[in-house]
Protein backbone atom coordinates (compact mmCIF):
# COMPACT_ATOMS: atom_id res chain seq x y z
CA UNK A 1 0.00 0.00 0.00
CA UNK A 2 1.36 3.20 -0.51
CA UNK A 3 1.61 5.79 1.83
CA UNK A 4 -0.51 8.89 2.54
CA UNK A 5 0.96 12.30 1.57
CA UNK A 6 -0.03 14.67 4.26
CA UNK A 7 0.19 18.08 2.98
CA UNK A 8 0.17 21.48 5.24
CA UNK A 9 -0.51 24.76 3.25
CA UNK A 10 -1.64 28.60 3.74
CA UNK A 11 -1.11 31.60 2.02
CA UNK A 12 -2.36 35.24 2.34
CA UNK A 13 -4.03 36.72 -0.33
CA UNK A 14 -7.01 39.25 -1.27
CA UNK A 15 -10.03 36.92 -1.23
CA UNK A 16 -13.15 39.09 -1.46
CA UNK A 17 -15.13 36.04 -3.29
CA UNK A 18 -13.68 33.38 -0.87
CA UNK A 19 -17.29 32.32 -0.27
CA UNK A 20 -17.61 31.56 -3.21
CA UNK A 21 -14.51 29.55 -3.67
CA UNK A 22 -16.08 26.60 -1.35
CA UNK A 23 -18.03 24.48 -3.66
CA UNK A 24 -15.19 24.42 -6.27
CA UNK A 25 -12.65 23.17 -3.91
CA UNK A 26 -14.74 20.93 -2.10
CA UNK A 27 -15.69 19.24 -5.23
CA UNK A 28 -12.15 18.94 -6.49
CA UNK A 29 -11.24 17.52 -2.97
CA UNK A 30 -13.56 14.91 -3.10
CA UNK A 31 -13.25 13.75 -6.48
CA UNK A 32 -9.67 13.37 -5.54
CA UNK A 33 -9.76 11.71 -2.38
CA UNK A 34 -8.85 14.07 0.19
CA UNK A 35 -9.28 14.49 3.54
CA UNK A 36 -8.59 17.17 6.07
CA UNK A 37 -9.41 20.61 7.02
CA UNK A 38 -8.94 23.52 4.75
CA UNK A 39 -10.03 27.36 6.47
CA UNK A 40 -10.92 30.21 3.66
CA UNK A 41 -11.20 33.74 4.65
CA UNK A 42 -10.78 36.73 3.15
CA UNK A 43 -7.60 36.65 3.99
CA UNK A 44 -6.32 33.59 2.16
CA UNK A 45 -6.32 29.83 2.66
CA UNK A 46 -4.99 27.65 5.77
CA UNK A 47 -5.00 23.63 6.40
CA UNK A 48 -4.11 20.45 6.09
CA UNK A 49 -5.12 17.76 3.69
CA UNK A 50 -4.06 14.24 2.88
CA UNK A 51 -4.69 11.71 -0.11
CA UNK A 52 -2.87 10.14 -2.34
CA UNK A 53 -0.15 11.24 -4.44
CA UNK A 54 -2.09 12.36 -7.27
CA UNK A 55 -4.74 13.27 -5.01
CA UNK A 56 -2.69 16.07 -3.25
CA UNK A 57 -1.09 17.44 -6.64
CA UNK A 58 -4.44 17.79 -8.50
CA UNK A 59 -5.74 20.04 -5.41
CA UNK A 60 -2.50 22.43 -5.60
CA UNK A 61 -2.65 22.43 -9.31
CA UNK A 62 -6.26 23.59 -8.75
CA UNK A 63 -5.32 26.16 -5.94
CA UNK A 64 -2.64 27.28 -7.52
CA UNK A 65 -4.11 28.11 -11.00
CA UNK A 66 -5.68 30.52 -9.64
CA UNK A 67 -3.43 34.01 -9.53
CA UNK A 68 -4.23 34.76 -6.06
CA UNK A 69 -2.17 31.14 -5.21
CA UNK A 70 0.48 31.06 -7.53
CA UNK A 71 2.88 31.46 -5.19
CA UNK A 72 1.04 28.95 -3.07
CA UNK A 73 3.44 26.65 -0.98
CA UNK A 74 3.23 23.95 1.10
CA UNK A 75 4.90 21.33 3.41
CA UNK A 76 4.60 17.63 2.84
CA UNK A 77 4.95 14.41 4.94
CA UNK A 78 4.16 10.76 5.38
CA UNK A 79 1.68 8.62 6.74
CA UNK A 80 1.01 4.97 7.21
CA UNK A 81 -2.64 5.16 6.85
CA UNK A 82 -5.30 8.58 6.29
CA UNK A 83 -4.72 10.70 9.72
CA UNK A 84 -8.18 12.36 8.94
CA UNK A 85 -11.18 10.98 9.25
CA UNK A 86 -13.59 13.26 7.07
CA UNK A 87 -13.22 16.59 5.00
CA UNK A 88 -13.61 19.98 6.13
CA UNK A 89 -13.55 23.24 4.47
CA UNK A 90 -15.22 25.97 6.27
CA UNK A 91 -15.38 29.68 5.99
CA UNK A 92 -13.72 31.92 8.66
CA UNK A 93 -13.16 35.69 9.25
CA UNK A 94 -9.37 34.72 9.46
CA UNK A 95 -7.54 31.64 8.45
CA UNK A 96 -5.28 31.77 11.65
CA UNK A 97 -7.72 33.92 14.64
CA UNK A 98 -6.47 36.45 16.38
CA UNK A 99 -8.66 38.78 16.62
CA UNK A 100 -7.01 42.50 15.94
CA UNK A 101 -8.39 44.18 13.01
CA UNK A 102 -5.68 45.27 10.77
CA UNK A 103 -2.94 42.97 10.91
CA UNK A 104 -1.69 42.91 7.07
CA UNK A 105 1.16 39.92 6.37
CA UNK A 106 1.60 40.98 2.94
CA UNK A 107 2.95 43.92 3.53
CA UNK A 108 4.30 44.32 6.67
CA UNK A 109 6.28 40.76 8.27
CA UNK A 110 9.22 40.05 9.68
CA UNK A 111 12.66 38.82 8.54
CA UNK A 112 12.62 35.30 6.70
CA UNK A 113 14.91 32.74 8.16
CA UNK A 114 15.52 29.12 6.79
CA UNK A 115 16.00 26.23 8.69
CA UNK A 116 19.95 26.22 7.93
CA UNK A 117 20.59 29.23 9.58
CA UNK A 118 18.01 28.86 12.01
CA UNK A 119 20.43 27.71 14.78
CA UNK A 120 23.06 30.60 14.49
CA UNK A 121 20.22 33.05 15.33
CA UNK A 122 18.61 31.17 18.35
CA UNK A 123 22.40 30.52 19.49
CA UNK A 124 22.89 34.22 20.00
CA UNK A 125 22.15 34.86 23.63
CA UNK A 126 21.10 38.58 22.90
CA UNK A 127 18.01 37.17 20.81
CA UNK A 128 15.16 36.22 22.03
CA UNK A 129 13.16 33.05 20.86
CA UNK A 130 9.91 32.87 21.53
CA UNK A 131 7.49 30.21 20.58
CA UNK A 132 4.32 31.34 19.58
CA UNK A 133 2.30 28.12 19.66
CA UNK A 134 -0.11 27.06 22.79
CA UNK A 135 1.21 25.61 25.95
CA UNK A 136 -0.11 22.12 25.18
CA UNK A 137 1.97 22.35 22.04
CA UNK A 138 4.71 23.75 23.45
CA UNK A 139 4.66 21.00 26.37
CA UNK A 140 5.31 18.37 23.49
CA UNK A 141 8.51 19.83 22.32
CA UNK A 142 10.49 23.04 21.67
CA UNK A 143 13.67 24.75 20.89
CA UNK A 144 16.45 24.90 23.86
CA UNK A 145 16.08 27.83 25.48
CA UNK A 146 12.84 29.20 24.01
CA UNK A 147 10.19 31.15 25.66
CA UNK A 148 6.66 29.85 25.90
CA UNK A 149 3.35 33.03 25.94
CA UNK A 150 1.43 30.27 27.71
CA UNK A 151 -1.29 31.02 26.11
CA UNK A 152 -4.60 29.12 25.47
CA UNK A 153 -5.19 30.55 21.99
CA UNK A 154 -3.60 32.55 19.85
CA UNK A 155 -5.97 35.47 20.50
CA UNK A 156 -3.83 36.06 23.90
CA UNK A 157 -0.51 36.52 21.45
CA UNK A 158 -1.23 40.20 21.58
CA UNK A 159 -1.91 40.43 25.59
CA UNK A 160 1.49 38.30 25.97
CA UNK A 161 3.19 41.22 24.01
CA UNK A 162 1.97 44.19 26.03
CA UNK A 163 2.37 42.21 29.42
CA UNK A 164 5.70 40.61 28.23
CA UNK A 165 7.55 42.67 25.46
CA UNK A 166 6.67 46.21 25.83
CA UNK A 167 10.02 47.63 26.58
CA UNK A 168 12.17 45.34 24.27
CA UNK A 169 11.00 46.92 21.21
CA UNK A 170 15.25 47.26 20.04
CA UNK A 171 16.11 43.58 21.21
CA UNK A 172 15.86 40.92 18.99
CA UNK A 173 13.10 38.50 18.61
CA UNK A 174 13.09 34.91 16.78
CA UNK A 175 9.93 33.52 16.45
CA UNK A 176 8.43 30.18 15.50
CA UNK A 177 5.41 27.99 14.74
CA UNK A 178 4.37 24.31 13.61
CA UNK A 179 4.19 25.71 10.05
CA UNK A 180 4.69 29.42 9.95
CA UNK A 181 1.35 30.62 9.76
CA UNK A 182 1.16 32.18 13.17
CA UNK A 183 4.61 33.93 12.79
CA UNK A 184 2.86 35.46 9.53
CA UNK A 185 1.08 37.34 11.87
CA UNK A 186 3.01 37.42 14.90
CA UNK A 187 5.99 39.09 13.20
CA UNK A 188 3.60 41.74 11.32
CA UNK A 189 1.86 42.64 14.46
CA UNK A 190 5.08 42.79 16.25
CA UNK A 191 6.34 45.60 13.52
CA UNK A 192 3.31 47.21 13.68
CA UNK A 193 3.50 47.93 17.48
CA UNK A 194 7.02 49.12 16.45
CA UNK A 195 9.41 46.02 17.22
CA UNK A 196 12.26 46.78 14.66
CA UNK A 197 14.60 43.70 14.50
CA UNK A 198 11.49 40.22 14.34
CA UNK A 199 12.65 37.72 12.69
CA UNK A 200 10.85 34.01 12.08
CA UNK A 201 11.44 30.86 11.30
CA UNK A 202 10.77 30.11 7.25
CA UNK A 203 8.20 27.17 6.86
CA UNK A 204 8.42 26.60 10.70
CA UNK A 205 9.15 23.35 12.68
CA UNK A 206 8.18 21.04 10.06
CA UNK A 207 9.99 22.53 7.80
CA UNK A 208 13.05 22.57 10.27
CA UNK A 209 12.51 18.70 11.45
CA UNK A 210 12.61 17.86 7.83
CA UNK A 211 15.55 19.86 6.58
CA UNK A 212 18.14 20.01 9.77
CA UNK A 213 20.14 16.76 10.17
CA UNK A 214 18.82 15.61 13.37
CA UNK A 215 22.63 15.82 15.42
CA UNK A 216 22.47 19.49 14.55
CA UNK A 217 19.10 20.16 15.47
CA UNK A 218 17.86 22.05 18.31
CA UNK A 219 14.68 20.86 18.84
CA UNK A 220 14.10 18.75 21.79
CA UNK A 221 11.20 16.26 22.01
CA UNK A 222 8.50 16.12 19.33
CA UNK A 223 6.15 18.25 17.19
CA UNK A 224 2.32 18.45 18.26
CA UNK A 225 0.35 18.59 14.61
CA UNK A 226 -3.64 18.70 14.36
CA UNK A 227 -4.48 15.86 12.46
CA UNK A 228 -4.33 11.99 14.04
CA UNK A 229 -0.89 11.40 14.18
CA UNK A 230 -0.81 13.93 17.21
CA UNK A 231 2.67 14.87 16.79
CA UNK A 232 6.11 14.02 14.31
CA UNK A 233 9.37 13.78 15.23
CA UNK A 234 12.74 14.40 13.00
CA UNK A 235 12.57 13.72 9.43
CA UNK A 236 8.80 14.10 9.63
CA UNK A 237 8.47 10.47 11.02
CA UNK A 238 5.28 9.55 13.78
CA UNK A 239 6.26 10.15 16.83
CA UNK A 240 5.54 8.83 20.14
CA UNK A 241 2.93 11.34 21.51
CA UNK A 242 -1.05 10.43 21.87
CA UNK A 243 -3.83 12.26 22.05
CA UNK A 244 -6.59 11.66 25.03
CA UNK A 245 -9.92 11.30 23.33
CA UNK A 246 -12.17 12.57 26.32
CA UNK A 247 -9.89 15.71 27.09
CA UNK A 248 -7.98 16.24 24.03
CA UNK A 249 -4.45 17.09 26.04
CA UNK A 250 -1.61 15.58 24.27
CA UNK A 251 -0.19 12.70 26.42
CA UNK A 252 3.84 11.77 26.52
CA UNK A 253 4.92 7.91 26.39
CA UNK A 254 5.12 8.23 30.75
CA UNK A 255 1.75 10.08 30.84
CA UNK A 256 0.24 6.76 28.49
CA UNK A 257 1.93 4.62 31.07
CA UNK A 258 -0.09 6.81 34.25
CA UNK A 259 -2.64 4.56 35.83
CA UNK A 260 -5.05 7.53 35.55
CA UNK A 261 -4.69 6.84 31.38
CA UNK A 262 -7.83 4.80 30.29
CA UNK A 263 -8.00 5.12 26.23
CA UNK A 264 -11.06 7.39 25.58
CA UNK A 265 -12.00 7.38 29.03
CA UNK A 266 -9.49 9.66 31.16
CA UNK A 267 -5.43 10.16 31.37
CA UNK A 268 -3.46 12.10 34.06
CA UNK A 269 -5.13 16.00 32.91
CA UNK A 270 -8.85 15.32 32.98
CA UNK A 271 -9.00 12.18 35.54
CA UNK A 272 -9.81 14.84 38.85
CA UNK A 273 -13.00 15.89 37.01
CA UNK A 274 -14.38 12.43 35.62
CA UNK A 275 -17.71 11.73 36.93
CA UNK A 276 -19.37 8.78 37.25
CA UNK A 277 -22.03 9.49 34.86
CA UNK A 278 -19.52 10.89 32.42
CA UNK A 279 -16.95 7.54 32.82
CA UNK A 280 -20.80 5.83 31.72
CA UNK A 281 -21.63 8.24 28.94
CA UNK A 282 -17.75 7.71 27.23
CA UNK A 283 -17.79 3.84 27.75
CA UNK A 284 -20.54 3.77 25.70
CA UNK A 285 -19.00 5.72 23.23
CA UNK A 286 -15.76 3.87 23.49
CA UNK A 287 -17.55 0.89 22.56
CA UNK A 288 -19.98 2.46 19.50
CA UNK A 289 -16.23 3.32 18.50
CA UNK A 290 -14.75 -0.29 18.79
CA UNK A 291 -18.22 -1.59 16.81
CA UNK A 292 -17.72 0.78 14.34
CA UNK A 293 -14.06 0.49 13.81
CA UNK A 294 -13.49 -3.03 14.94
CA UNK A 295 -10.45 -1.50 16.72
CA UNK A 296 -9.67 1.71 19.50
CA UNK A 297 -11.47 4.47 18.05
CA UNK A 298 -9.67 7.16 16.40
CA UNK A 299 -8.39 10.42 17.03
CA UNK A 300 -10.69 13.54 16.25
CA UNK A 301 -9.07 16.37 15.71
Amino acid sequence: MSPVIVAALYHFARLPDFAQLREPLHSVCEQSGIRGSLLLASEGINGTIAGSRTGIDAVLAFLRADPRFASLEHKESLASQMPFARLKIKLKHEIVTMGVPGVDPEHLVGTYVDPQDWNALIADPNVLVVDTRNAYEVKVGSFRNAVSPDTESFRQFPDYVARELRGQEQRPIAMFCTGGIRCEKATSYLRAQGFEKVYHLRGGILKYLEQVPEEQSLWDGECYVFDERVAVGHGLKPGQTRQCDACGQPLSPAEQASPDFDPGISCPHCIAQLTPQRRAVLEMRRAQQAAQHGSAPDCDD
